[in-house]
């Protein structure tokens, strides 16, 4: 967005004196920041005192952004870490909660989890959503009832949202939908392609009668996997999307992904990606766990953006990925949260040095501003919200962090993301509204539905009524209720 001529500003929601903003890794005293009605920057000013009127913080970083979600697999946190096995075990634990899903209980559970992102300091999320339609792979009564489950609980907790809407057509390489995956297929790439054509009118339609509120929902798109969309699918998806859409696509997770795809196509996931074109710099690859040498070039001379998830890559056992030499390529990294086992934005950008120190022997291989950068700047890039530095024009979405907790006390400026938690984030602010306090949510429709404002009462309350399997003999009504109005 052009930032609006200083001769005629738009009109401020709020402004923001910051006694110290982190931007690129450096520690900026006094800043005034103004928002406008539309959510964005309208002027910024560094080395200025505070004024009357100004909403006072104290450290403050950049919105940080969650690039990769899966927020129904959180209802998973606690259940399954006795099992053992690897992902491809834990994978059918996560297909017995996807069947027990309905649009009203997925509303429930993703307030929760939207609602426990926005107090743990993400102000955007991208949800990698292909949960699509009824057990058996019949429609919703209502058009988009799951998608728009996600787009209502993300507006009443406050948070912005890039629905990522994915293609998922296949069971395995050459293997059809397994029965239970059968809720997640749209029968073909122009069924998906149709699909998401119609659930964008309807996303734009609901925006468009949402004119005095900032915009916090935007469509994306994402193919599963080269195992969950055949070949000649992606083709057609990949011609068929607008260019300005971004895209995401999980890449190289398993060994046996790479194994397979050779086996049917005698190259890598990657090289089966370059060979379609695919590799632009509106794509985002996630884990890219297992490259080769030749994938981490292609990857890095694209432009491609990586966005790693390292609790979750640990929690399953995946491995540790070429963070990196994929950052030294060209590759910008993002961070997710996944599977939703830790959300802490923190613990994922510390996971992402952690991972590098313990398969290079090394300290230090990405500064604390690459860090922030990971955690913040590229994860809005990947998911086409924009710069996200804090400049007139960017979103005015903001994180302030206790700087003298027991954690990080002591701690220099910049270097405080490596001592922070979840637990230090203070106020929460998404386009230019303050929407949480100090692990409360404030002032949303979410806010009011929990006791206190807390997202625990939330969560407690739909993951008590939510089992995998006695959900499963629960009717489904194929719809939601309609949002309530904001406290």
């Amino acid at each position: 967005m052009t930032p609006p001529p200083a001769s005629s500003p738009l009109p401020r929601v709020a402004t923001y004196w910051c006694e110290a903003l982190l931007v690129d890794g450096v520690a900026v005293a006094g800043v005034r920041l103004s928002a406008g009605i539309d959510g964005r920057l309208t002027d910024r000013a560094d080395g200025v005192p505070v004024e009357p009127g100004d909403i006072r913080l104290g450290t403050v970083l950049p919105g940080l952004a969650n690039a990769h979600s899966h927020a129904f697999h959180r209802a998973l946190r606690g259940r399954t870490h006795d099992q053992g096995g690897d992902f491809w075990h834990w994978r059918e634990s996560m297909y017995a909660m996807a069947q027990a899903l309905t649009p009203e209980r997925y509303l429930r559970l993703a307030r929760a989890v939207f609602a426990e992102m926005l107090v743990s300091g993400y102000t955007a999320v991208g949800e990698f959503h292909y949960l699509h339609h009824q057990s058996g792979g019949a429609p919703y009564p209502q058009a988009h009832a799951m998608e728009l489950a996600l787009a209502t609980a993300a507006r009443e907790v406050g948070i912005r949202l890039v629905l990522l809407d994915t293609s998922y057509l296949a069971g395995g390489i050459h293997t059809p939908l397994r029965p239970e995956q059968r809720a997640f297929g749209d029968g073909s790439a122009a069924g998906w392609l149709a699909r998401w054509a119609r659930l964008r009118e309807t996303l734009d339609a609901d925006a468009a009668a949402r004119l005095a509120e900032p915009a916090l929902v935007s469509l994306g798109a994402a193919l599963h996997s080269v195992r969950a969309v055949p070949t000649e699918a992606m083709r057609e998806i990949l011609a068929g999307l607008p260019a300005d859409v971004p895209l995401h696509i999980h890449l190289s997770e398993q060994v046996q992904e790479n194994a397979d795809c050779l086996a049917a196509y005698g190259v890598t996931p990657t090289g089966l990606l370059d060979g379609l074109g695919a590799l632009t710099p509106r794509l985002s690859v996630v884990h890219a766990t297992h490259l080769s040498d030749d994938d981490v070039r292609l990857l890095g001379t694209n432009g491609v953006t990586v966005s790693m998830c390292p609790s979750t890559e640990a929690d399953l056992g995946d491995g540790i990925g070429p963070a990196r030499a994929l950052a030294d390529a060209g590759s910008p990294v993002a961070l997710g949260s996944d599977q939703n086992a830790v959300i802490d934005p923190f613990l994922e950008l510390r996971g992402l040095e952690m991972g590098e120190r313990l398969a290079s022997g090394c300290r230090g291989r990405f500064t604390p501003a690459e860090l922030l950068q990971a955690a913040g700047t590229a994860g809005y890039a990947a998911l086409g919200l924009g710069r996200a530095r804090l400049v007139p024009g960017d979103p005015a979405d903001l994180v302030e962090v206790d700087a003298r907790s027991i954690r990080t006390v002591g701690a220099r400026l910049d270097q405080l993301v490596l001592a922070a938690t979840a637990s230090d984030v203070r106020r929460v602010i998404v386009a230019g509204r303050i929407v949480a306090d100090s692990g409360r949510l404030v002032g949303t429709a979410a806010a009011a539905l929990a006791l206190d404002g807390s997202p625990a009462a939330l969560l407690g309350e739909v993951l008590d009524a939510l089992d995998p399997f006695d959900a499963l003999s629960s009717p489904d009504t194929g719809s939601f209720p309609a949002a309530p109005s904001p406290a």
